[in-house]
């Protein structure tokens, strides 16, 4: 049984940024208000696109909390970028815990019901879910291995199933204590998204392994029951993509590694690369050899594996090495306070990088 109290405590961030997903938006905002379980508000916060924001306006501005959950709508209140926004969401949240979606993601019923179950226990202050990849017409490739559906934020194979304690939460489909980000401060913009076309990640990574040092006995855990759907476009589903990111993925890695020493910050990833992903390759190659039937996509998975391996271990050293040269690039100052209803925030300059590589 959940505690009465968890049923009018969550305040749900989205953050958003084109009116390219206009239809998608307007998706995972009816999925949050759908919920078995209601959250408190829906928060969608809108990156320097004044023209979305209007829009997402005048959508909303009329509905009521009868209407499944009230819905504001914020201006992202720092730099651009997907930390920033998140920043700008905890800061407005009145719930006494925060839960965030994708964008391009819809949350099942029971989403929000699994997320609250696990913080039952004082010591929990991150419970994340199962997020599913949501194909195009054509499905998952069949070279495409599950032990990457990271590449396209989902959950990967070599993940423990069920209610399981974990190192981080997966950033599109977690949620916070509202605490814990006066104890360790919120996300870290310089990593992760920042609306340039590069994919980088890891933010929530940095974020999890800094609370835990700042609350040594917090428990964060993942509930699988607590599954969310997040859509892949074609674009997303080849291989230029698949070396893209994973080349992303390692220059943020390094970034982590850099802020959080490599102990910590490669720690999961350590038995990720030597156990999971060569039981990958093996796999692979046993379906190549078991007929014409599975034979192409079984290479193709062992194949992805080792180049996505060999390239994400490329942006690390790359990132590495400009991290060396450079101050650190980034900030976990405190929550920035969102921006009045009606006030337009001005936009940043877009980052640049500096001769050495750091970002400035």
């Amino acid at each position: 049984m959940i505690d009465r109290h968890l049923h009018r405590s969550f305040s749900v961030v989205i953050c958003v940024y084109t009116q390219e997903r206009w239809e998608d938006i307007l998706a995972a905002v009816d999925s949050v208000r759908r919920q078995s379980m209601p959250a408190t508000e829906t928060l969608l916060v809108v990156d320097h696109d004044e023209a979305l924001r209007m829009r997402l306006r005048a959508r909303y501005d009329s509905s009521s909390p009868a209407d499944g959950g009230e819905v504001r709508v914020l201006a992202n209140a720092g730099p651009r970028g997907l930390s920033a926004g998140r920043n700008t969401g905890i800061a407005a949240a009145r719930g006494d815990f925060v839960a965030f979606l994708d964008d391009d993601a819809v949350a099942e019923r029971d989403w929000l019901r699994y997320l609250a179950a696990g913080y039952a226990d004082p010591r929990v202050m991150a419970v994340g879910g199962r997020t599913l990849p949501a194909w195009s017409s054509g499905g998952r490739p069949a070279w495409f291995p599950e032990e990457f559906d990271w590449i396209v934020g989902c959950t990967y194979r070599g993940l423990p199933p069920g209610k399981v304690r974990v190192r981080n939460v997966l950033g599109g489909n977690a949620s916070f204590r509202r605490t814990a980000f006066d104890s360790a401060g919120g996300f870290a913009t310089g990593i992760g998204r920042d609306g340039d076309r590069r994919p980088l990640g890891c933010e929530e990574t940095e974020l999890c392994i800094r609370l835990s040092r700042a609350l040594p006995h917090a428990v964060l855990l993942i509930d699988d029951r607590a599954v969310i759907h997040h859509k892949v476009p074609p674009a997303r589903a080849r291989f230029g993509y698949f070396r893209e990111r994973a080349y992303a993925e390692g220059l943020s890695k390094a970034l982590v590694a850099r802020s959080v020493g490599a102990g910590k910050g490669l720690e999961s990833e350590r038995r990720y690369t030597t156990r999971v992903l060569p039981a990958g390759v093996a796999r692979g190659l046993r379906d190549a050899v078991r007929g014409p039937g599975r034979g192409r996509g079984g290479a193709g998975r062992a194949g992805a594996i080792v180049a996505g391996v060999l390239t994400t271990a490329t942006g690390y050293l790359v990132g590495t090495a400009r991290a060396r040269r450079g101050p650190v690039p980034f900030s976990s100052g405190p929550i920035t306070p969102a921006a009045p209803a009606g006030a337009v925030p001005p936009v940043p300059a877009p980052a640049r990088e500096s001769p050495r590589g750091a970002v400035v």
